[in-house]
């Protein structure tokens, strides 16, 4: 491995997602597919929702926000995956790094965020359904989402910052397939009490700041659920939210997963796995699981769709 000083340190090797040579052809391929359908899912989702006059309420609104962090967060992250495939040494300056690791923070924050707010929705909506156009006007949608974009963007300068002051004078090897904050941390030779107590209280209260109001929204909506004398009701009621639900489930678990969990029980391979989860998978799902398990969005797709070809989707 090259050694590098600080003032000549001017470029990463990304270590990839395996080792071993006869799994690279094939998990390009499947990564190549996998970024396909997040890039045609997602943009599709937007579209849909911009342009049909039927997808114009405010859980669609966030659902389109949603799937334009998704775009953008699978974008940030899959290109150079797939670069690790092909390629011996996959190698990224130092700028570069730090750049993915902003764009990274951001829309990983953001995408708490969104599903807090989300959540929030659907609370006033199951709840409170009288109050429901007032309480989410257009106005308030409006500063909901500025927020989350606000939220997110002062998170990633923050880590990015404190990560740009540190020294990098051991090897330039990221033992990760892309800039996450603890390979970065890993490779430093500087003091990182402070980045790690940044990561651990910052990316803490972020967790709580989100997870705990998605908590109380679905605990208020449970129990509106349980009170629906028909057995039809509630599971017409419960549909409404159980996309978001399982969307949240995925991506809170891989989350905590990797940056959550006792130092003692960290495992680079199992860190490597959970990632893929939340940098690729979940933005490849999110349209799936909300288009597949949404009548609305079906039925708009289905209209488009026999428009086009003459044959409803199904």
């Amino acid at each position: 491995m090259t050694q590098y000083n600080y003032s000549t340190m001017t470029e990463f090797v990304l270590e990839g997602l395996t080792a071993q040579p006869e799994l690279r052809l094939p998990l390009f391929f499947l990564f190549l597919v996998i970024y396909g359908v997040t890039i045609v899912g997602n943009l599709g989702m937007i579209l849909l929702i911009t342009f049909s006059s039927s997808l114009q309420s405010p859980m669609y609104f966030f659902l389109s926000n949603l799937s334009f962090l998704d775009l953008f967060y699978s974008s940030v992250i899959t290109p150079k995956l797939l670069q690790n495939f092909m390629w011996e040494q996959n190698i990224i300056s130092y700028s570069g790094c730090m750049t993915q690791l902003f764009f990274f923070c951001t829309f990983a924050i953001a995408e708490c965020c969104m599903l807090t707010a989300m959540a929030y929705d659907r609370y006033v909506a199951i709840c409170k359904p009288l109050l429901y156009s007032v309480t989410m006007s257009q106005k308030v949608c409006i500063v909901l989402v500025a927020g989350v974009y606000v939220t997110a963007a002062s998170g990633a300068v923050a880590h990015t910052a404190s990560m740009s002051k540190l020294s990098f004078c051991m090897d330039n090897v990221i033992h990760h397939y892309f800039c996450d904050i603890l390979p970065l941390l890993e490779l430093s030779c500087s003091n990182t009490y402070l980045n790690k107590l940044l990561l651990k209280y910052v990316g803490g209260f972020s967790m709580v700041a989100t997870t705990v109001p998605i908590t109380i929204s679905y605990a208020f909506i449970l129990t509106t659920i349980l009170q629906i004398p028909s057995s039809e009701g509630r599971s017409k009621t419960f549909s409404t939210c159980g996309s978001h639900l399982m969307a949240v489930g995925i991506f809170y678990g891989s989350t905590i997963f990797t940056y959550f969990k006792p130092a003692s029980s960290n495992n680079m391979a199992q860190e490597k796995v959970a990632s893929v989860f939340y940098t690729t998978i979940i933005p490849m799902l999110n349209p799936l699981i909300y288009s597949l398990r949404n009548k609305d969005v079906k039925k708009v797709l289905s209209k488009v769709m026999k428009k086009r070809y003459g044959s409803p989707y199904s």
